[in-house]
């Protein structure tokens, strides 16, 4: 006697391009989901079980450049350093046999990157394990959210910059000396910068601006850098 055999499952269709050139039809998911990617403010790679970069979105594609410590070589995704390359290599086979999930600090000094290694369903790509990495920031607030907070908030071109400086962690006297004004004149500054947006303090000022959602700017393939150098001193909770 036969058994009976399951109803067979509607293929579904790959929500992401097979390759980082393979483009999608016109308000297709796919192209669409692939869209919404490109729009997030952290650099996403999808990898399959030989290590092959599928797919990554335009941040990541501006990220990786010569002097990060991760490099893709012939279409493989690996790193600059020995020591790194086995992390890596060790980590991205894990989650795609055993389905861990790691944090791993690549590089060393001003290249030092934090990256998350997620394994998506065993059959995720075309029927295969895959992995997604997930870049870590370079800076807390990134400028074009800080931008758009003090517009929101209808802050003065002389308050974005101090706000810009708090965000990158300097300390109202050091701003002050950078500009050259007198620290009174900072301080009255953030004390409106915290009445316009609601903030106690310095510490939560910056946490509002830092949970913010990550905007990337419309000109694709391209990181920019800080308008500002700012000294490397933390700020504080003294204004």
């Amino acid at each position: 006697m036969l058994e009976r055999q399951p109803a067979a499952r509607p293929a579904t269709p790959p929500l992401l391009p097979r390759s980082m050139t393979e483009r999608t039809p016109t308000g297709g998911w796919a192209r669409c989901l692939s869209l919404m990617l490109d729009e997030i403010d952290y650099g996403l790679l999808l990898l399959d079980t030989n290590g092959v970069v599928r797919w990554r979105n335009d941040r990541a594609l501006a990220e990786l450049d010569e002097a990060h410590p991760l490099q893709i070589t012939s279409g493989r995704l690996g790193a600059q350093l020995p020591d790194d390359a086995a992390r890596l290599a060790t980590a991205v086979s894990d989650a795609a046999q055993r389905g861990t999930r790691e944090m791993l600090t690549l590089g060393a000094g001003r290249q030092r990157v934090t990256l998350a290694v997620v394994p998506l369903a065993p059959d995720a790509l075309e029927g295969q394990p895959a992995t997604m990495l997930l870049l870590g920031k370079r800076q807390v607030c990134e400028d074009l959210s800080v931008r758009g907070f003090a517009r929101a908030h209808r802050l003065t071109p002389a308050e974005t910059r101090v706000l810009e400086a708090l965000c990158a962690g300097v300390a109202p006297q050091k701003f002050a000396e950078h500009q050259g004004v007198r620290i009174s004149t900072v301080r009255t500054q953030i004390g409106s910068i915290r009445e316009k947006t609601g903030a106690r303090s310095i510490r939560s000022l910056v946490r509002m601006v830092a949970l913010l959602p990550p905007m990337v700017p419309a000109l694709r393939g391209v990181v920019f850098e800080p308008m500002e150098r700012w000294p490397l001193e933390r700020a504080t909770d003294a204004a």
